[in-house]
């Protein structure tokens, strides 16, 4: 394996044996298309993403479920809290707050 920052990236062959259950959304960071880097020898996915470590600005944020106003709340992030950015997308930014999540969805605003 080689190390890059905190997380171990795999190296050599990776293979999954038989089906792995889906976790529930708002969990784990993985979704159809990304994962986290730290997923790559549970879960089958067309890229891994190493994460960018940012912070939550001073009016704390709530992550989300899905990139919407109106979408469920997974967890309330606290201000100056670490997040680790996955993909950006319009003004809406996934990622998770640690390779065991939570993850979900925040306005790219409520980021440091």
């Amino acid at each position: 394996m080689t190390n890059t920052g905190e997380y171990t990236l795999p190296v050599g062959q990776l293979s999954l044996s038989g089906p792995v259950a889906r976790p529930e959304p708002g969990t784990l960071p993985l979704r159809g298309d990304i994962a986290h880097i730290a997923l790559a020898n549970r879960y089958l996915v067309a890229a891994y993403v190493i994460p960018i470590p940012r912070e939550i600005g001073a009016a704390g944020a709530q992550l989300l479920l899905t990139p919407s106003d109106t979408a469920e709340v997974v967890t309330t992030l606290e201000p100056g809290a670490r997040f680790e950015a996955l993909d950006y997308a319009g003004d809406w930014c996934w990622g998770c707050c640690g390779p065991e999540g939570p993850s979900g969805y925040l306005p790219i605003a409520q980021l440091a």
